[in-house]
């Protein structure tokens, strides 16, 4: 007997994603591939992002083939904007949205859609012991986000965020700096295990300490290599413990102000071992009362299965579980 699945799709500035999962909540497909940058560069034009989106998409397709034979597609799922905010919007996102009409309409099944935010906090939920039926903060923390949020019944309010570059981003243009590749931080990262830190990159925040700027941060990056007084692996160090001080401070101040003790990390940047490492520690002194919930890191980055989570639960919500 087949098992009745949703299909999502999530067609971001840096991936191209589609993902199968089972009303019984078990992953059968979790495709992805990044859009490939020329080197130097630090992202793409959104006219050769959605033309590399459909490219990709082609393939995925192929790859999956053989890896649904066992489940029945009873609804589709995308991600049709970056935020659930007035006005969020980008063209990328357009192929999701399109693929996903395309399904429901030659199968007959039922579409839902969400936004890529919101769906980097249902795979970060995916296995959590994270409560989500109760009030809690999130953070999402990647090339296009640093937003701290808070969730209550999964209705999205924005607390706090970036206010020039955002986590990710920082990452990349120093990584970019160095040589590396794009995007950056797995390279980055491995240098920073390598490196040690000062705290020569100084927190920026206002407004009660939930509004940060990073871009002092690269400005000083530029200059510290230029002028020879830093190792790759110390600014590499440097760059992850400043960017974990700064979550810690924000983080902090969102749970005084609401109460709220809870904290999801979602988002690329979370999948990163050692910011994991060095924001347990820092909130540990800072704020113990918060407990951080990390989700897992191949599911962190830009991937599908939080907008077919979503699809899923939007499914059961509506027509029930049970495979018919």
């Amino acid at each position: 007997m087949k098992t009745d699945a949703v299909i999502g799709f999530d067609t971001s500035n840096y991936r191209t994603s589609v993902a199968v999962i089972g009303l019984d909540g078990r992953i059968f497909v979790n495709e992805r591939k990044l859009l490939e940058v020329e080197s130097g560069k630090v992202g793409l034009r959104q006219s050769d992002a959605v033309y590399m989106h459909l490219k990709q998409m082609k393939m995925l397709f192929e790859k999956i083939s053989g890896m649904t034979d066992d489940v029945r597609i009873v609804a589709a799922c995308a991600s049709t904007r970056p935020r659930d905010r007035e006005n969020s919007y980008m063209p990328v996102f357009e192929v999701g949205d399109t693929l996903c009409r395309g399904i429901g309409v030659s199968l007959g099944v039922p579409c839902f859609f969400t936004n890529h935010q919101y769906g980097h906090i249902r795979a970060a939920l995916y296995q959590t012991t994270l409560d989500p039926a109760k009030p809690f903060l999130a953070f999402h923390l990647s090339g296009g986000t640093m937003d701290l949020l808070s969730v209550t019944d999964g209705k999205i309010r924005e607390m706090g965020t970036s206010l020039d570059l955002y986590a990710g981003q920082l990452i990349d243009r120093v990584g970019a700096l160095l040589g590396l590749s794009f995007p950056a931080g797995p390279e980055l990262e491995r240098l920073a295990e390598k490196g040690s830190s000062c705290g020569i990159l100084g927190c920026s925040l206002e407004k009660n300490d939930l509004y940060c700027h990073l871009s002092g941060a690269e400005t000083k990056c530029r200059k510290l290599l230029s002028d020879e007084k830093i190792s790759p692996e110390n600014l590499a160090r440097e760059i992850y413990d400043l960017i974990a001080r700064t979550a810690a401070r924000m983080i902090a101040a969102a749970s005084k102000e609401t109460g709220m003790r809870d904290v999801l990390l979602c988002g690329g940047v979370s999948s990163s071992a050692l910011f994991r490492k060095l924001l347990t520690e820092r909130c540990g002194k800072l704020c113990n009362r918060v407990k951080l919930y990390f989700g897992f890191p191949e599911l962190s980055g830009d991937n599908a299965v939080g907008v077919a989570l979503y699809g899923m639960d939007e499914y059961r919500r509506l027509y029930g579980s049970q495979n018919t």
